[in-house]
């Protein structure tokens, strides 16, 4: 069984409902994963755009959340979870809006991917103090078991 990742209210390439969005609550998708490989010791999450500012001239990818050290026995993250509903020993990294909470989606032109990354770690990393992608990035490497993606788009109207 391989590592999946869905998401209760989107599925692949669909459109992100606006309540996850700068648009409507700005909360957090509810997430469910399954397929966490044996030897796994943590996972990782990240959620990124790579369209940002526009998609029809990218200048960077734009950073919406970072968690690691997510136990290997969580099953997924509930909808509009806040940082102290996170299962323990959850860590958070910073985000481009530099916060370490999630920010959604608030392209500000066209229509947006936004990636969802799971990543099966073969071990706990340790408290890196709010990390960006790119240092949890260099963190995880040579120690992933596993890694899968859920793309969802959002247009602001």
């Amino acid at each position: 069984m391989s590592l999946t990742l869905t998401a209760a209210d989107f599925h692949a390439g669909a459109s992100i409902p606006a309540i996850h969005t700068c648009d409507g609550a700005d909360t957090s998708p509810a997430l469910s994963w399954s397929g966490v490989p044996p030897g796994t010791k943590s996972l990782v999450l990240i959620l990124d755009d790579p369209d940002a500012p526009d998609p029809a001239a990218p200048k960077m990818t734009w950073v919406h959340w970072v968690l690691y050290n997510i136990p290997p026995q969580a099953t997924g993250l509930p909808a509009a979870v806040h940082q102290g509903d996170l299962p323990p020993g959850t860590l958070a990294g910073m985000n481009d809006f530099k916060k370490t909470s999630y920010g959604g989606p608030c392209p500000p032109a066209g229509r947006h991917r936004y990636f969802h990354k799971l990543y099966a770690l073969d071990i706990v990393l340790p408290d890196l103090a709010r990390p960006t992608k790119p240092q949890l990035e260099k963190a995880i490497q040579g120690h992933v078991l596993a890694h899968t993606e859920l793309m969802g788009t959002y247009q602001r109207k």
